[in-house]
């Protein structure tokens, strides 16, 4: 039987690069993995369909935003196996806990917070990046627009895909839910980044549950299954144990890569110039 990590690999949930061809983050640095915890619904293909019909339903008629995406959901629970099987760890632990509605932010969040309240039937919150907030006592039912103290005195699960520093919840997620009167105890969420998430939510008084973490162990595990090599698993501990030390290795020991990078343009070229401009570069400035 499959688990978690299985998963996370297959649908590249969570993508290790070669050793010799690390990823270009945004930040104009380099890095050997990235985490996108939505792949989970079965490949970066069918997650990029349900962005997409988010975006679409999110900008249409809100009433019927969560009827819309249902029906695709429900059929990749059905038919995908790592959607079930992350959609039935987040639904049995639901199960232990005690809430009256299940809630969930834009856009990835709706991946993994609508079919639990399916599932459980339980009734649904859903918040838009631009404040609105849509209360679906079905979610196959119309939803209804909720403002301040609509939801009084009731509780709110948040379903999240993951978790870093919880700069949603205490920007967004949980200043919407309480101001609809309601309260969160709980959160689940599938992956924990270990960037101080599960800290800044407890000082809001919530509870975290995760049921994978970015860390050394999972990238071992990988290795163990022969998901991962060896040489892929130590870079990953080396850019935990400093990024920035293992970018200004990897670019000394691959004195051609950044020219390389600015020669093929585009958003290669703009990293490579980024890191330069940064001072990540050794003898480059």
């Amino acid at each position: 039987m499959k688990s978690i990590t299985d998963y996370l690999f297959e649908t590249n949930a969570v993508r290790v690069s070669d050793p010799e061809k690390p990823f270009w983050y945004a930040s104009g640095t380099l890095g050997p993995f990235y985490v996108n915890t939505h792949f989970l619904i079965e490949s970066e293909e069918k997650a990029n369909e349900l962005l997409a019909l988010i975006e679409k339903s999110a900008s249409g008629d809100r009433t019927k935003f969560l009827s819309t995406i249902l029906e695709f959901v429900k059929k990749q629970y059905e038919t995908s196996e790592s959607y079930k099987m992350v959609i039935d760890l987040i639904v049995e632990k639901a199960k232990e806990l005690d809430f009256d509605i299940i809630s969930g932010g834009e856009r990835r969040d709706y991946f993994f917070s609508l079919m639990p309240a399916y599932i459980l039937g339980k009734p649904h919150l859903s918040i838009f990046k631009d404040g609105e907030t849509y209360f679906s006592r079905n979610v196959e039912e119309d939803a209804v627009k909720v403002g301040e103290g609509d939801l009084s005195g009731k509780v709110s699960l948040h379903i999240a895909d993951l978790i870093t520093e919880a700069s949603s919840y205490t920007n967004a997620w949980i200043p919407s839910i309480r101001g609809v009167g309601a309260e969160i105890k709980d959160t689940i969420a599938v992956i924990d980044r270990l960037q101080g998430g599960e800290a800044n939510l407890a000082k809001e008084g919530v509870n975290m549950y995760t049921f994978a973490k970015i860390e050394l162990p999972l990238f071992d595990e990988g290795v163990n299954k022969g998901i991962l090599t060896s040489a892929q698993r130590d870079m990953v501990a080396h850019f935990m144990e400093n990024p920035i030390d293992y970018m200004k290795a990897f670019l000394t020991a691959h004195p051609d890569f950044i020219d390389e990078q600015i020669a093929l343009g585009g958003k290669p070229k703009q990293r490579a110039e980024m890191a330069i401009s940064r001072g990540y570069v050794p003898g480059r400035s």
